[in-house]
């Protein structure tokens, strides 16, 4: 029981290295765009590029750790973050930016699609739920940490320095990795499963709830992403800006377990999702010109998560367990799709009307349309019969 435990911690470890990585050019916003000589869209570009192999990588992700093993295809995963993270280093052009950004961010996308896997397989006994709402919390906290900590550093060593401590993260991460885990104990190879593809409403609604989840987390995105290039653009400096950011992370490391259990406690999940994604939606929208900028975006941290859990339960009612490998991968190719072409989006949005505040409204607009989509995804389940003969 105890070795779980000590499992999902290591787990969780692991993969604040990620989030710390991928929130790296964000935090460090200030002083790539003034060492590079790039500007906002630029930036955004890189933020965009890390995720942006998952669009590939999600379908084929699980066959990938069976083939090879969870252990085996996570460290190597986090062997690609080490060698982008060390090119991004030692070739400091622009193209080799570019070119580490999208090597660490393919090792990124394989540790995060099977390690959540890997959580599975250590709790499948019981305790899930709780688990992965722990696991799923290292993301905001490893970008919090990323905002609060390089700002000060590259502040004080310079942007190589930081980039170096990054790396260092990295490679204890993947030390600590090898050293510890281990498959649980008594695990059954799985056999061949009989698999489907979804089509029709089925396929449909799986898209529809992917669109949620990716535009949901872009739009999140745009707080951590463009937040302290906004409060610099006021005044603030870098770390202020990077402080005040982290604030709105933490605070969501709170409230994303809070809406989930809201959702189930009271039996009305869509009154959650939808309160959750329109007061995030309006906050969105007033922050940039908001005087009482902290206050917002502690707001924004409380209102933020509430949604994340009642949106992943939505694909569940699309699939049946014969096809479910299929329509996971389907929901999260949406995802890293959304995630990738949001940040280049909004960067180039930014660089466009001269302001870093434009990306907020981009992300409260994106908010509202997720609004829609659900209203689509629940029309869709009202069609049972169809929606059966589609999971057949």
């Amino acid at each position: 029981m105890s070795q779980r435990w000590t499992i999902l911690a290591l787990l969780f470890g692991v993969r604040v290295t990620m989030a710390f990585q991928f929130q790296a050019v964000a935090a460090l916003s200030p002083y790539i765009m003034e060492y590079h000589g790039v500007g906002l869209a630029d930036i955004g570009l890189l933020i965009g590029l890390y995720l942006s192999p998952g669009i590939v990588i999600a379908m084929p992700g699980g066959a990938i750790g069976k083939r090879f093993g969870d252990k085996q295809a996570v460290a190597f995963g986090m062997a690609l973050m080490l060698a982008g993270g060390i090119m991004m280093i030692m070739m400091p052009g622009w193209y080799a930016q570019v070119g580490g950004r999208l090597i660490a961010g393919t090792g990124g996308v394989i540790l995060n699609v099977l390690m959540s896997k890997m959580v599975t397989d250590w709790f499948r006994d019981g305790g899930l739920a709780t688990a992965m709402g722990i696991f799923v919390n290292s993301w905001p906290v490893g970008i919090a940490l990323a905002l609060l900590v390089l700002p000060p550093i590259a502040e004080a060593s310079g942007l190589a320095a930081t980039m170096g401590l990054v790396v260092t993260l990295v490679g204890a991460g993947l030390a600590a990795l090898v050293a510890v885990y281990r498959d649980p104990p008594q695990q059954v190879s799985a056999a061949a499963v009989p698999t489907a593809n979804l089509r029709g409403v089925a396929l449909t609604g799986v898209v529809l709830a992917g669109s949620i989840w990716g535009l949901y987390n872009t739009a999140l995105g745009m707080i951590f992403g463009f937040g302290p290039a906004m409060l610099v653009e006021r005044g603030w400096s870098p770390t202020e800006a990077s402080s005040t950011t982290s604030v709105v992370l933490w605070l969501v490391a709170l409230s994303v377990p809070l809406g989930g259990f809201l959702a189930d406690r009271t039996g009305s999940r869509d009154m959650i999702l939808i309160a959750g994604l329109l007061g995030f939606a309006l906050l969105m929208a007033v922050a940039p010109g908001a005087d009482w900028a902290i206050a917002t975006f502690i707001a924004l941290g409380l209102v933020g998560g509430l949604a994340a859990g009642p949106i992943m339960s939505l694909p569940a009612a699309m699939m049946q367990p014969h096809n479910r490998a299929f329509g996971m991968g389907v929901f999260f190719t949406i995802y890293y799709l959304c995630i990738f072409a949001g940040p280049v989006v909004a960067g180039t949005l930014a660089e466009t009307f001269g302001n870093a505040g434009v990306t907020f409204s981009f992300g409260a607009a994106l908010l509202v349309f997720c609004g829609l989509c659900l209203a689509a995804f629940r029309r869709l389940e009202q069609r049972p019969a169809a929606l059966a003969a589609a999971s057949q």
